[in-house]
């Protein structure tokens, strides 16, 4: 305690009686105006009635402006409570307590000070009684907060570089795991591997992720010298011409190698693809030809992950998409084309995830320029090996000649039918049984394309849930719900 006090009683002058006694009121006033950036003189009132700058540039801003003013008109709103907390500090007198500060200027900027007060009493008056004036001595924070706004943008911009980074790894991961020919990432010494996507892994075997492994024990002994040479010159001149190779089990591969640097350790990216007219490694016969019958079938065909986002199209999904190449479809969601709102996509990859297949789901193909098509799905989910996904056959129903009869309810086909309703019935009496009508065939609509799900059916038409059971009730679909749910 003790040695706090004396912390406090070392901040004042010890012997101001004999240094500062004999100052006239000029002296003091320029001791006053050196110790701070703007010093203004408060009476008990909160008015200011003098002030000095420290430099020329804030009376040209305006600042001399303050006289005759309150303290409290002269800062910004989220300012004036701490002007009052500052006059309240200095009549109660409980030391020297700094605050910041906002003036406006006139330019539309704010000057931001830092102020203390100082309550001042006449020559013999007493401490405890009341102060003549207070002196508030504020210090420009204009350097530092410059400073701190700098410090703030200059971190933004790390943090924007930093998630623009991520998401260039994350799309470089993904098309480093999704290409279909073996990719692999060798050190500088190219005897050992740092990195290979799974068809890499898959191409040579379980042995390829063991520590250890190098490239070279896979080649064949012809081959060894050439891939060498091959690394050699492209660390010489920067490039390097593909080279035939030929594994140890006897598979043929053109490798193609490029370099780059990270952490100023030198890599190297080798891709080993299939010469021309040779089938890939991974497939039978049977298999390709399955492959080059479902790129060629009539009906488009779609392979999603389990999200739905698009993994391969073949060229008729190209066609009702009217799309122009596989790569403007590949990693987009498949609900951007198909189905005529977003439930119904939901619904069908909930379907998927609970009965494995989907069968002869109808709903419509959204094209790139507009055109819509009425379709009829069938899908698969994919749960097994290495990648799961899901798989869709789209057929075009545009073409196809309907003998469904809807009896009763089905709606006039032509204008010449909707006439012969002329003198039978009113106007308003025909358009409020057709609009009815329309209503009624639209909720069964909804509700056969959910499977009965009434929440995603009330979604699907733009009616809350509220609305959809009055519905219902009003054309006796279903079995209405006695209560409304909320």
């Amino acid at each position: 305690m003790q040695q706090g006090t004396q912390a406090y009683i070392d901040r004042h002058f010890e012997m101001p009686g004999q240094f500062l006694a004999d100052l006239d009121a000029d002296a003091a006033a320029e001791l006053i105006t050196a110790a701070a950036d703007v010093v203004l003189v408060i009476d008990d009132e909160g008015v200011i009635r003098d002030l000095a700058f420290g430099g020329e540039e804030l009376v040209q801003g305006g600042c001399h402006e303050w006289i005759g003013k309150t303290w409290a008109q002269t800062v910004t709103v989220e300012s004036q409570p701490k002007v009052e907390a500052l006059l309240k500090q200095a009549i109660s007198g409980d030391g020297v307590r700094w605050r910041h500060v906002n003036h406006p200027l006139k330019d539309g900027a704010d000057l931001p000070l830092s102020y203390s007060v100082v309550p001042v009493r006449r020559k013999g008056q007493a401490a405890h009684s009341a102060a003549t004036h207070t002196l508030a001595f504020g210090r420009d924070l204009r350097a530092q907060v410059a400073l701190q706004q700098r410090l703030v943008t200059a971190q933004m911009s790390m943090e924007r570089d930093y998630w623009r980074l991520r998401q260039v790894e994350t799309r470089y991961r993904l098309l480093f795991q999704m290409a279909s020919e073996p990719v692999l990432i060798l050190d500088g010494s190219i005897d050992k591997l740092e990195e290979a996507n799974p068809a890499a892994h898959e191409l040579f075997g379980e042995k390829s992720k063991r520590p250890g492994w190098s490239l070279i024990d896979s080649l064949d002994a012809a081959s060894q010298p050439l891939v060498r040479e091959m690394f050699e010159r492209l660390r010489a001149t920067g490039r390097a011409d593909p080279v035939n190779v030929r594994l140890t089990d006897g598979r043929d591969f053109t490798a193609t190698a490029s370099q780059f640097r990270q952490d100023e350790t030198l890599h190297y990216l080798l891709r080993l693809s299939r010469p021309q007219g040779l089938p890939a490694p991974s497939a039978s016969n049977g298999k390709q030809q399955l492959l080059q019958v479902m790129e060629s079938a009539p009906d488009a065909f779609v392979v999603t992950d389990l999200s739905g986002h698009i993994l391969s199209v073949n060229r008729a999904f190209l066609d009702l998409g009217q799309l122009t190449s596989e790569e403007q479809a590949r990693g987009v969601m498949l609900d951007k084309w198909l189905g005529r709102t977003g439930v119904d996509f939901r619904v069908l990859v909930s379907n998927l995830r609970q009965h494995g297949a989907v069968r002869l789901f109808a709903t419509q193909m959204r094209g790139e320029l507009g055109a819509t098509t009425e379709v009829e799905i069938s899908a698969v989910a994919v749960t097994t090996g290495e990648q799961r996904c899901l798989g869709f056959t789209i057929r075009d129903m545009g073409r196809r000649l309907t003998g469904d009869v809807r009896g009763n309810k089905e709606l006039p086909r032509s204008a010449s039918q909707m006439t012969e309703l002329v003198g039978r019935l009113p106007l308003k009496d025909i358009v409020r049984e057709t609009t009815d009508l329309i209503e009624q065939l639209c909720i069964e609509a909804a509700l056969q394309l959910t499977g009965d799900n009434r929440a995603s059916a009330a979604e699907m038409l733009g009616l809350s849930r509220q609305s959809l059971y009055i519905k219902l009730r009003r054309f006796g679909i279903g079995d209405a719900p006695g209560e409304i749910e909320h």
